[in-house]
């Protein structure tokens, strides 16, 4: 069942792509994916490209995926490791529902860019400082989401790793680029 779901739910994101996300396999393996989220440009994220690792479970849709970024992100609610906070997303947890996707999850994750949710902080002094000194969160956060970071992706993988993701994905980087278009 779980197969059939996440084909079903590649063909939605095919069909009817996200503004600021995209996600698909990586290789043949339905259940692992690659997902990248464009900065929005009303955040201090804008101009980054932050990728991200899905897995869904064996028992998907009745439990929700596992998504983590691979990208660095200075945000109060992600962890040096790409771990993101679920708790305010009772939907990725409790109140997780088979009637859910991964284009609701991708959403949620992106609206968290532009949105942090400071009562859920994983690095408690990133959460202060957004608390406390919006500006100074909002240079660092800029300032960390510029290009010589988003390479440390392509520095943490094998070359076999990342000429799978150009071909399968390439594509994609170059629908974020404005030059192209």
């Amino acid at each position: 069942m779980a197969h059939k779901r996440i084909q079903k739910e590649l063909d939605y994101l095919q069909e009817n792509p996200l503004a600021l996300c995209t996600a698909g396999p990586v290789g043949e393996d339905l259940f692992h994916w690659q997902g990248t989220i464009k900065g929005p440009p009303d955040s201090p994220y804008s101009g980054g490209i932050f990728f991200l690792k899905i897995h869904f479970p064996p028992d998907y849709p009745f439990k929700p995926p596992k998504v983590n970024f691979q990208t660095k992100v200075y945000h109060p609610n992600i962890n040096s490791n790409g771990t993101i906070c679920y708790d305010h997303f009772n939907i990725l947890k409790d109140q997780w529902s088979p009637a859910f996707g991964i284009s609701k999850v991708l959403h949620l994750i992106c609206s968290l860019l532009t949105d942090p949710v400071p009562d859920c902080p994983l690095v408690p002094e990133i959460s202060r400082i957004y608390q406390d000194q919006r500006s100074r969160y909002e240079e660092t956060a800029r300032a960390s989401t510029q290009p010589f970071y988003v390479r440390s992706f392509w520095l943490r993988h094998t070359a076999k790793e990342v000429r799978c993701f150009v071909l399968v994905r390439g594509l994609i980087m170059l629908s974020y680029c404005e030059v192209c278009n």
